[in-house]
């Protein structure tokens, strides 16, 4: 997976007026978790952009007082009215442990039920997913060619041994549905997808790392 670079320095005090000084100086008050002890730092506002305003994942190699620490973003807590980012959590990265979080997928390919007139339904922008930080994908690739109308492709039929998907194997990730023009055209449902049994959908909530 992709890393990107945040230069932070450690909080000495971590109370109401020192987190107030700090958002005051368009500085931002963050935490890494998962070492012996929680690391207090700081940093840019600014340094988030390629961070939180992408759809693209990636790890981040945070540095620290000249320490780095190769972390995932845990939490992020943003201002209800202005948007700007009041405090962010991170998660320590080590090779032999697991981490939870959320990869962007992509769809590929030209589905036969969308050429035949049908609608392409996509319930997951993002899956949750948990792996070593070295199996950590930077996308999961989707491909919707043999889809035909009234066809699903469920996150069981994706299942990888590189990760694991943190949803029900029957979790609808894309569906073919039927429309009005393919209606019109006297386009048909497979046969097989009469059997077919609605999977949960919608969006994952915001990962989180494992402990």
């Amino acid at each position: 997976m992709k890393s990107i670079t945040i230069q932070g320095a450690k909080r000495e005090s971590v109370g109401k007026k020192s987190t107030k000084a700090l958002r005051d100086a368009e500085l931002v008050p963050c935490v890494v978790y998962g070492g012996a002890e929680p690391v207090n730092f700081s940093t840019e506002e600014k340094s988030f952009k390629n961070l939180v305003y992408t759809p693209e994942a990636h790890t981040v190699e945070l540095v620290i007082d000249g320490e780095t620490v190769p972390a995932v973003l845990q939490d992020i807590q943003f201002h209800p009215i202005t948007d700007k980012i009041l405090h962010v959590d991170f998660y320590r990265l080590s090779e032999d442990k697991p981490v939870i979080m959320e990869v962007p997928v992509r769809i590929t390919g030209r589905s036969k039920g969308v050429v035949a007139g049908g609608v392409l339904r996509q319930s997951f922008r993002k899956l949750k997913i948990k792996a070593l930080p070295s199996n950590l994908p930077d996308e999961i690739v989707v491909d919707i060619t043999p889809l035909r109308i009234g066809n699903k492709l469920y996150v069981g039929d994706i299942k990888t041994d590189a990760y694991t998907f943190m949803h029900p194997d029957n979790a609808v990730v894309v569906a073919v549905k039927m429309s009005r023009t393919a209606m019109k055209g006297g386009a048909v449902m497979d046969d097989d997808d009469e059997d077919e049994v609605p999977a949960s959908e919608g969006e994952a909530p915001e990962a989180t790392a494992a402990e």
